[in-house]
């Protein structure tokens, strides 16, 4: 619950200047303030402080929800070439998951896969004069924890959507089967098999299929 941002009156102060012809001073008369509104409203929940319209929201860090069972859903993994752009799009993922309600966690900082190559600058003259490139390939994660399955491929949907050039994108989810699949499955797999079947048939039917091959 977060608190409701009070929307108090400020003091009205009106000034009445009184010019007399006779006298330069003019005489200035203050009249009394306005009292301010001493309720304050009630707090407002995290779905209307999301569905609200505040300008500048992508200016400061976006809301973290608390988990509540620790059930992962979903784990995205972010690659580029450039940090600059990855942590500009994380910070928009961070966003659209604080506006659907997702707990997640912080942008985790995997190990920099960095690539080296050593080319020879010319085949006749410059054979033995080479030349060092580098690529560094940035990685950061986010795990998600405790949505519904349908809200969290709405939310993946939506940041492919709008996804940033220079940005690879890898998403791995984890849904859960309803209760009873086990049993489901089981009858399942025994109503494919041919039960009841005697050992004569089993063996006719090994001596036709030897009879074929032969």
């Amino acid at each position: 619950m977060l608190p409701r941002r009070s929307c108090l009156a400020l003091p009205t102060i009106a000034r009445s200047v009184r010019f007399n012809s006779s006298s330069s001073h003019a005489s200035a008369t203050l009249l009394p303030t306005r009292q301010l509104e001493s309720e304050v409203p009630p707090p407002f929940t995290e779905e209307e402080f999301s569905s609200m319209v505040i300008h500048g929201r992508s200016l400061y860090p976006p809301l973290y929800h608390p988990r509540t069972h620790s059930v992962p859903v979903a784990q995205l993994q972010f690659r580029a070439y450039h940090h600059q752009f990855l942590e500009l799009y994380m910070h928009f993922v961070g966003h659209a998951a604080a506006a659907l309600g997702i707990p997640i966690s912080r942008p985790i900082y995997l190990p920099t896969q960095r690539s080296l190559w050593t080319v020879p600058r010319g085949p006749f003259v410059h054979k033995k004069s080479q030349e060092n490139f580098e690529r560094k390939v940035h990685k950061r994660a986010i795990k998600a924890w405790d949505a519904d399955p349908e809200v969290v491929d709405r939310w993946v949907r939506y940041i492919a959507r709008h996804a940033m050039p220079g940005v690879g994108l890898r998403v791995t989810q984890w849904k859960r089967a309803p209760p009873g699949i086990g049993q489901q499955m089981v009858d399942a797999a025994v109503g494919t098999t041919r039960l009841g079947s005697g050992a004569d048939n089993v063996k006719a039917l090994a001596e036709k299929i030897v009879q074929q091959e032969l």
